[in-house]
């Protein structure tokens, strides 16, 4: 089982980079994380993904989408994304991320990068191996997968001249970027919500409190929750609140009632209720099947 961790504004603290390059390239089992999916996160790395078995449903920001078998998806720099798999289908992936700095020599980087992971209307994209630009791109993920790991004479070269390759063939389709203040703003109100709650989760929270770490009314703040993470403000932070007991259940000396208290609910018995309707088993179930 793997810990996905994340600090308190949600930005994925997993350092990115081997000891030449600052990229990293590795497989993920969906399962396998130690909440059964990836969590709610966000790097300033581009991430390009690669599925080699089964499906998985990402969501970025708002949206939500289904990657096959076979295709991939690029995820820009600073988007709050998540994935699990679909129908448990035992999806496994691919996931190369990249530092922006690196994606194109520097000299490049202000005309051909910049603007891209500047862009608000292209929080990800859809990557189709029927499509030759696709399948360009999705060949290019395996060869740095396998060179990184074999570590074969001047491979850091070989992973260069890919990425360039990777990020004409992105480039060369020719979107039309477009740069909204308005969903830059609220990008921001929503990393600053969620990193208060991350902060205090432990404490007594009110709406009023979420409300004034975004700088919006009480219904605002629902309708951006109800928008992004499609659940309620206040049931965002049971669901954290259950995340962060999940590791505590794994320690031996821990019991269930002093998890409880420790990530926030004042109530052993609301603990268990809303553990076993998130979780299908009670606290003290997952720790003995953890154990």
């Amino acid at each position: 089982m793997k810990n996905f961790k994340v600090d308190q504004s949600l930005k994925e603290l997993t350092e990115h980079r081997t000891v030449a390059l600052p990229i990293a390239c590795y497989e993920t089992t969906i399962a396998q994380n130690i909440h059964g999916y990836i969590p709610l996160h966000w790097h300033e790395e581009i991430q390009f993904v690669l599925i080699v078995k089964g499906e998985a449903i990402f969501q970025i920001n708002e949206e939500k989408l289904v990657v096959r078998e076979g295709d991939g998806i690029v995820i820009n720099s600073g988007f709050l994304h998540m994935a699990k798999e679909k129908n448990q289908s035992g999806c496994v992936y691919i996931c190369l991320n990249v530092s922006p700095h690196f994606v194109l020599p520097q000299e490049l980087y202000t005309t051909y990068v910049y603007p891209y992971i500047q862009a608000t209307n292209l929080p990800y994209l859809y990557v189709d191996a029927n499509e030759e630009w696709g399948k360009n791109i999705l060949e290019a993920i395996v060869k740095i997968n396998q060179w990184i790991r074999q570590k074969s004479p001047y491979y850091e070269i070989d992973i260069t001249i890919q990425l360039t390759l990777i990020w004409q063939n992105l480039i060369i389709n020719g979107f039309q970027l477009e740069y909204n203040q308005t969903e830059m703003l609220k990008n921001n109100r929503m990393k600053q919500m969620l990193n208060w709650i991350h902060l205090h989760y432990a404490e007594k929270i009110k709406l009023d409190d979420i409300a004034r770490a975004g700088q919006l009314s009480r219904s605002e703040c629902c309708r951006y929750f109800k928008r992004v993470l499609k659940t309620t403000p206040l049931n965002y932070v049971i669901d954290y609140r259950i995340q962060k007991s999940l590791i505590l259940l794994q320690q031996a000396e821990s019991n269930v009632t002093e998890v409880a208290y420790q990530v926030g609910f004042n109530s052993t018995s609301y603990f268990i209720d809303k553990f076993r309707k998130s979780m299908n088993m009670t606290p003290l179930a997952y720790k003995k099947r953890r154990k």
